[in-house]
């Protein structure tokens, strides 16, 4: 299927980028034992988007928990893409595996999906320019880029 997709858009000047969604921010290591999925989020995610890679896709959406490790195994050109991302101050809702918008970008996420923590603030507009401060003042670590 990855391959599938990776040649509907291959011979376009500049098609999309092809990302693939290891495990959802939502699920932790019981959920996943539930579903029949074995081993840690964290394994399982890397295993997968080292399969996305190898299939020629640009990258994957994963936790940022997982993002260091995913950014070592598959490259710095390899999109990793980051939901679930919470401020400290903001609840967790239902996500199981979150970071803070400086943790994903130092363990070397290149974009950020923020959603609840903006939409359901009580501004905002307020709620995003934090957001987009912390990132702004936040390294990457060197590790994380290789």
């Amino acid at each position: 299927m990855m391959r599938a997709a990776r040649d509907a858009v291959s011979g376009r000047r500049k098609g999309p980028a092809l990302l693939a969604v290891t495990i959802l921010t939502s699920m932790d290591a019981p959920e996943l034992r539930r579903v029949g999925i074995a081993g840690t989020p964290a394994r399982r995610a890397v295993e997968l988007a080292k399969l996305a890679k190898s299939a020629g896709l640009d990258g994957v959406v994963a936790s940022g928990t997982e993002a260091l490790a995913i950014r070592r195994e598959c490259g710095p050109k390899f999109l990793i893409v980051v939901p679930g991302v919470r401020p400290a101050s903001v609840e967790l809702n239902d996500q199981a595996r979150v970071t803070t918008p400086s943790q994903a970008i130092q363990a070397g996420a290149d974009y950020l999906v923020v959603g609840r923590p903006i939409t359901g603030a009580r501004d905002p507009r307020a709620a995003a320019r934090a957001i987009a401060k912390e990132i702004a003042g936040t390294p990457r670590a060197p590790a994380a880029r290789l």
